[in-house]
């Protein structure tokens, strides 16, 4: 049986087409998918921020702040009232964490359950990747979320069973990041399904605030219940990220051919017709899926074969970025899951700030990060370079961190600016290698259109770069008692090595635009006047 026959049509489809008596246009599913994969992930990386938000509840380093001032409180928290509120009062301030994560070694035991988690989540992304390209991804996805938001939730509930096993919080995220895989190789492949490669980099680039989006959704509903116990910013989070999954499965339509429309990177092979009234319509499809509307769902595409890690290795560009992605993603990571933590251990005019308020500003960092992935694509598309525009970014970057450092304290203000400046450098990268980098590989000439690599690519690149995402936040955990500016030092290697391994990419990209020409022992640099460049 193909792979093209075992899948059916999303119920929710089913009932919307029968409602309205009539099939939507290629180009309406198209909005459709981009809106559903963009929901789907940033719940995924809304269940990824609780475990930075309460970090500093867990193991709260009393010894390093003076004791806090009661005060009156916001009655509206951020983005209504204030970003910055003074260090509250309160039964979390006062508390001495919670064990294991209290104590000497906190932070380490911390650092621990962030790799264990993102281990897992590497590590799964491979076998996510085959599968993603073998099965069918609406159910895979489907599944991934649901089993991912229980597992999230059931660390919640740590709290209300009054578990202090170390053990139980540990399997509870191993168990979280492998369901976590099934993510991001899925939704770039649907979205690679019904995205030819025109102007890839900067639709990728907008669609890629998802998850800038679902860390800043993740930060406030964690941070939000915070007061009702840590365990709520673990649940609510869960419970938003099962409701994402159901809404996968009535809706999204992870191939063109589920609901009458031909494969738009198919290169060879045959479409199916159902029925001979679909003959006229077939013509009028253009080949990346913009044409009018088209009735039923007439299409099903057959040889459609995965391919193996192997090979998918094999394709050029796919190991530079994946080497690449390892140092970004430790840099972006490493903000990520301590950067809420960093915030509140630390003075900002002269004031510490409470849990939660830190749990707020660290938002600002991914709305920096939005317009990072979104200029990153832009600027991608505009001049045709993958490779030089990332590795331009991480280098931006290094400057971009070690003067937040040096000068986030200064004032509130120049904090937000500068913290913002900083996501934009450091997301931008991050965000066009996992996307639009990703979908490029996975539909390379050189697979000859037969194969279905999207998932498999996308999962030796994102899989790589969440090896260093697990070890970033891991080093952190031991860097940080040294004090941070051993960390901003890590990330600044980091960031260094990142663009680096671009270079060979980076040469090539420039020798193609300069029109760079092999004469025996002249090398002659030919400049190619075009008007589009």
């Amino acid at each position: 049986m193909t792979l093209g026959s075992k899948r059916k049509t999303p119920p929710g489809v089913q009932l919307l087409r029968r409602i309205r008596g009539r099939n939507w246009s290629p180009k309406t599913f198209r909005y459709v998918i981009l809106l559903i994969t963009f929901i789907a992930y940033a719940c995924y990386h809304a269940s990824r921020k609780p475990s930075s938000i309460v970090k500093s509840v867990l193991h709260p380093e009393p010894s390093t702040k003076p004791p806090p001032q009661a005060h009156i409180i916001n009655e509206h928290p951020w983005p209504l009232g204030n970003v910055f509120v003074k260090e509250e009062a309160n039964a979390n301030n006062e508390s001495k964490g919670w064990e294991p994560f209290n104590g000497k070694g906190g932070t380490s035991r911390l650092g621990e359950i962030d790799v264990a988690f993102l281990a897992c989540y590497s590590l799964g992304m491979y076998v996510a990747g085959h599968l993603g390209d073998t099965l069918d991804l609406r159910l895979f996805l489907t599944w991934g979320m649901i089993g991912s938001g229980f597992f999230v939730g059931l660390f919640g509930m740590g709290y209300f069973w009054n578990v202090h096993a170390f053990w139980f919080f540990l399997v509870m995220q191993m168990a979280a990041g492998l369901f976590q895989a099934t993510g991001w190789p899925s939704v770039v492949a649907v979205v690679g399904n019904w995205f030819g490669k025109r102007k890839r980099g900067l639709i990728m680039g907008i669609w890629n605030a998802h998850t800038s989006v679902g860390n800043i959704c993740g930060s406030l509903i964690a941070a939000g219940v915070l007061q009702y116990g840590w365990g709520w910013s673990f649940i609510a989070p869960g419970f938003v990220m099962s409701l994402g999954g159901v809404l996968v499965y009535l809706f999204l339509a992870a191939y063109p051919e589920d609901v009458g429309f031909p494969d738009i990177n198919s290169n060879s092979g045959k479409f199916i017709k159902r029925n001979r009234d679909i003959e006229e319509e077939e013509e009028s499809v253009e080949a990346d899926v913009e044409g009018e509307e088209s009735e039923g769902s007439g299409f099903r595409y057959e040889n459609k074969k995965s391919v193996g890690l192997l090979q998918a290795c094999m394709i050029p560009g796919v190991i530079p970025f994946a080497l690449c992605l390892f140092f970004s993603k430790l840099v972006a990571y490493t903000f990520l899951y301590w950067l809420p933590f960093y915030l509140s251990q630390t003075t900002i005019g002269g004031e510490y700030m409470s849990v939660k308020t830190a749990g707020n500003l660290s938002t600002l960092f991914d709305v920096g990060g939005i317009v990072g992935g979104i200029l990153a694509g832009y600027i991608s598309d505009k001049f045709k370079a993958r490779a030089t525009t990332a590795a331009t970014f991480m280098y931006a970057a290094i400057p971009a961190m070690l003067v937040y450092h040096s000068y986030g304290g200064i004032s509130q203000t120049v904090n937000i600016v500068l913290m913002m400046v900083a996501g934009l450098f450091v997301n931008g990268p991050y965000a066009l290698i996992t996307t639009a980098v990703s979908a490029d590989l996975g539909t390379h000439k050189s697979l000859q259109g037969d194969s279905r690599a999207l998932a498999t690519v996308t999962a030796i690149i994102d899989g790589t770069g969440s090896a260093g995402a697990a070890l970033g936040p891991l080093l952190t955990g031991f860097l940080s008692t040294l004090g941070w500016e051993a960390v901003f030092y890590m990330l600044v290697v980091g960031a260094l090595c990142a663009g680096l391994l671009l270079t060979r990419l980076v040469i090539a990209e420039i020798r193609e635009k300069l029109g760079y020409v092999d004469e025996g022992n002249d090398q002659i640099f030919v400049l190619l006047i075009r008007v589009n460049f």
